[in-house]
């Protein structure tokens, strides 16, 4: 790996926190905007607002005009694949089975990803990575309250989301070979919230409707999640565009270990062996990356940083 890749780590890391403190508090905000397809659709949209903003204000919508038929095509895919019908597939599923079933089955992205990565990216994954992904993903087998899959529709909704999410990740990595982590990240969310919006405009008008008189609570924990969901997909995006697709996935796995955490501390107030043990298999799971990222470094060949003039 080169340095850019270990930056791309380190924001992995930072992506996944975002998520595990975003997935505890949207348990509690999912109640409060009903039902979870319009919930979805007008957070974000404020996200995809918010992105263009940035757009707009760092003057990177100029590279809209650069498009080649082929970037263009890629972000469109990236907003239909990656943000709007696995959202919905998703919250369908997830509203017919457990929570925790829904969690393991979307925390096989990684494998996904890297089955996905192999032929499309030509990535490869070191025996040191391979463990550190085993580990990972075994610490999410630590989960408490998971019975079993039942193979029902409701899981096959969530897989078939999963499986797309791990479609744009490979679409993504494409994308931001040439182009800027924002501009991808506001087609994702610009296309991708309209598609939300128009089916939630045909599947629940009256609670779309309703969202212009949201009181100042709702307006709180709209606000509070879209901006966790912003922060969410920029570094997330920053981070595949610095290192491995694979790689990125692995690392947003310790997520589960902030949600759970963060239910230890607020909510069971109590610190449980199996949080322990997922806490280890975490650690060690992304210690081994940053080991393997450090090993190759010290590989790499050191260039002189001058170069003399030649005659």
């Amino acid at each position: 790996m080169t340095s850019n890749q270990t930056k791309g780590i380190q924001l992995a890391i930072i992506t996944a926190l975002i998520s595990g403190v975003s997935i505890f508090v949207n348990k509690f905000v999912v109640s409060v905007i009903e039902p979870p397809l319009v919930f979805t659709a007008i957070k974000n949209t404020s996200v995809g607002l918010l992105i263009f903003g940035i757009l707009l204000a760092t003057k990177k919508w100029r590279q809209i005009r650069k498009l080649t038929r082929k970037e263009s095509l890629y972000l469109i895919l990236i907003g239909i694949i990656g943000g709007s019908l696995p959202f919905y597939l998703y919250f369908t599923g997830l509203s017919q089975i457990p929570a925790v079933n829904a969690a393991l089955i979307h925390k096989t992205l990684v494998l996904w990803v890297a089955i996905l990565a192999i032929p499309f990216l030509k990535e490869r994954l070191s025996p040191i990575q391979i463990l550190g992904v085993i580990l990972l993903f075994s610490s999410n087998l630590a989960i408490g309250g998971f019975q079993g899959l039942q193979f029902s529709s409701g899981e096959f909704l969530v897989l078939a989301a999963t499986i797309l999410w791990a479609v744009e990740n490979i679409l993504a990595k494409k994308a931001l070979s040439s182009l800027d982590p924002d501009l991808v990240v506001a087609a994702r969310m610009g296309f991708g919230s309209a598609i939300l919006l128009a089916a939630s405009a045909l599947a629940y008008p009256q609670a779309l409707g309703n969202i212009v008189y949201l009181n100042l609570t709702q307006l709180f924990w709209l606000i509070i999640t879209a901006a966790f969901l912003l922060g969410y997909v920029t570094t997330w995006y920053h981070a595949l565009k610095l290192a491995p697709a694979t790689t990125v996935a692995s690392v947003l796995v310790a997520s589960t270990l902030i949600t759970n955490v963060l239910s230890a501390i607020f909510i069971t107030h109590a610190w449980t062996i199996t949080i322990a043990a997922q806490a280890g298999l975490t650690f060690l799971g992304i210690g081994l990356f940053f080991w393997s990222a450090r090993a190759t470094l010290k590989t790499l060949p050191k260039f002189p940083t001058k170069v003399s003039a030649v005659a």
